[in-house]
């Protein structure tokens, strides 16, 4: 009875590909096997001294930093963040995760992570939108890491307007001082995880960073899904 209910709900709402649209099959989730072939993935994860880590390089120090995929406008993974981010749907969020802790799984630089810390949002925002989306990104990632996720020492401690439509300098105004560590201990020799939706300016990127290397001994990495850089 419950596959007959399922199917005719499938129907009548078919399960569709974020990216394209198209109806999805019954073996695949969020993103159809095309679509999937088709991200425009950077393999920084495989690559030292990338071109993000180059357009950091000199803002706070850093182990690796990596990204899932170029976020290009219009294009695939800023359909997916915009999914995830403005369409109720944190489950795409995991779903991301997943796919790109499977391909980093094995790299070196990640067994040496303590932690993954996703970018708090304000408790306000996360009420209104109901999930943090970066958190989302870091349960698929720890489902294949095993890495466990710390969300609670890194916080947000200012509601800041959404950077959506800000300018460069904006972006760096907007985030000053309005994240905070609330226990400096946790961090104290860790090696940290840092995971963001997508980098633009970089400026939350940097923000966060410089609050969890306060931490006495604490090295940092991060991670994201998409990036304009």
């Amino acid at each position: 009875m419950r596959n007959i209910f399922r199917n005719f709900l499938t129907l009548f709402f078919p399960h569709l590909c974020v990216v394209c649209n198209c109806r999805l099959n019954e073996s695949e989730k969020h993103i159809c096997l095309n679509c999937l072939s088709l991200l425009p993935k950077t393999n920084y994860h495989n690559q030292p001294n990338n071109r993000l880590e180059d357009f950091f390089a000199g803002r706070f120090p850093f182990e690796h930093i990596t990204v899932f995929a170029y976020f290009v406008k219009g294009g695939s993974i800023q359909r997916v963040i915009h999914e995830l981010k403005y369409r109720n749907n944190p489950d795409i969020g995991y779903f991301i995760g997943e796919l790109y802790g499977i391909d980093i799984k094995d790299i070196s630089f990640i067994s040496d992570i303590d932690y993954l810390v996703p970018v708090p949002l304000h408790p306000k925002r996360q009420k209104q939108r109901g999930y943090n989306q970066s958190l989302e990104i870091a349960k698929g990632i720890s489902n294949q890491t095993g890495i466990p996720i710390d969300s609670a020492t890194l916080i947000r401690a200012i509601n800041n307007p959404s950077q959506t439509k800000s300018s460069r300098f904006e972006r760096w105004k907007n985030v000053e001082d309005i994240f905070t560590i609330n226990n400096t201990d946790t961090f104290k020799g860790k090696h940290v995880l840092l995971i963001d939706d997508v980098i633009t300016t970089g400026s939350t990127i940097e923000a966060c960073a410089k609050e969890i290397l306060k931490s006495e001994g604490a090295k940092i990495s991060i991670l994201t899904i998409g990036c304009a850089t």
